[in-house]
């Protein structure tokens, strides 16, 4: 049986842009793109989960916002359940420590970027609202 892994996916948002993360070489999922964010440990909420996750991996603040999606995506490894939230920068900007890179994309672009499965539902819902 597979195990299932609870993740959370920050949709940050400046200057109507959006941010895509490029996951390593070495990570599973090479070269995908994601919004960036990780694993919930036990004693957290998934906001909380997410604010840690984008201080670790991009040494940046955020607010984190209302939901804009839930996927439940199931892969080799296991089955992944994905909670994505609106966010906004606070402070300074991302920097790099995991991912390969990132891009900020007007959501009309977010379609030329090859997504990791699970991410694409909530790049779906995020090109087809009206809210940026």
């Amino acid at each position: 049986m597979k195990k299932n892994i609870y993740v959370v996916g920050a949709v940050i948002i400046n200057d109507n842009k959006v941010l895509c993360a490029q996951r390593g070489a070495t990570k599973t999922l090479a070269y995908k793109w994601e919004f960036p964010g990780g694993k919930i440990e036990n004693s957290e909420t998934p906001k909380d989960a997410l604010k840690r996750e984008i201080a670790e991996e991009m040494q940046c603040n955020i607010k984190v916002g209302s939901q804009l999606d839930h996927t439940v995506y199931e892969y080799e490894f296991g089955i992944v359940h994905l909670t994505t939230f609106y966010c906004t920068l606070i402070g300074s900007e991302p920097v790099l420590t995991e991912h390969k890179t990132i891009k900020w994309l007007p959501k009309q672009e977010l379609h030329m970027l090859d997504w990791a499965p699970a991410d694409i539902p909530a790049v779906e819902k995020l090109v087809n609202e009206s809210v940026i």
